[in-house]
């Protein structure tokens, strides 16, 4: 893939589309969908020692969803999306952490015990 395509398939993939997705709109409610997008990418160009040429490139994007805006008699309200994973995650680091400080606290009364 040349650079020029490289950096118009980039434009295209970061639009505001992936970031708001379509309003729905039902009995006066209007939701309109929203994600955390980041993206990166690079490129280069270069040639060898028999003068041959060559470029390239790379892109990346990443989107999960952040919430939902609520709209409803002309008041806006931010919904949140929530993650279970992280939910889960956290709870896991919290008891790990609790078991460590309670063995370091036991090792500190029994100074002679492994």
């Amino acid at each position: 893939m040349k650079i020029d395509e490289l950096v118009g398939t980039a434009q295209d993939a970061i639009n505001v589309r992936k970031v708001f997705g379509e309003p729905i709109e039902k009995d006066g409610l209007t939701v309109i969908p929203a994600a955390r997008v980041a993206g990166g990418g690079g490129g280069g160009t270069g040639h060898d020692r028999e003068g041959q040429q060559g470029e390239g490139g790379g892109f990346g994007l990443r989107a999960h969803p952040a919430g939902v805006y609520v709209i409803k008699e002309g008041t806006v309200k931010w919904q949140p999306a929530v993650d279970p994973n992280r939910i889960v995650l956290a709870g896991a680091a919290v008891v790990i952490a609790a078991l460590v400080a309670r063995a370091w606290a036991a090792r500190g009364r029994n100074p002679g015990q492994p």
